[in-house]
């Protein structure tokens, strides 16, 4: 896997406002954002695509998605709710090859997005 601009924030080369952090997950906000909270929750161990995940990964890509939860919950957002989303390569969205989970919130979500 090449070196992405994620990797360079899990090692504290590249600034980020990071809101959560535990031994293997990182989150912090978007530098482009698209609701008034969106934070990104990406493992310190990359893995590039949903897709080059592998059973081992299961524990890992769990506490991606329970450190999202968590800190919707620790920021109110569980009430009125929030999205999660996992763009996976080119047509899914992804644009940084480094597996993320979006939280977004803040606001009504429609389907489809927009």
């Amino acid at each position: 896997m090449t070196d992405t601009i994620f990797s360079k924030i899990v090692r504290r080369e590249i600034p980020a406002d990071v809101v959560y952090e535990d031994t293997e997950v990182l989150g912090f906000r978007d530098l482009n954002p698209q609701a008034p909270v969106h934070v990104l929750f990406i493992p310190k161990r990359p893995i590039a695509t949903l897709d080059d995940a592998i059973p081992d990964d299961a524990e890992l890509l769990g506490k991606l998605l329970l450190a999202a939860a968590a800190y919707a919950r620790a920021e109110g957002f569980e009430k009125d709710g929030y999205r999660t989303v996992i763009n996976t390569r080119d047509h899914g969205g992804q644009t940084v090859f480094h597996i993320h989970v979006h939280l977004l919130a803040g606001r009504q979500m429609h389907w489809p997005p927009g």
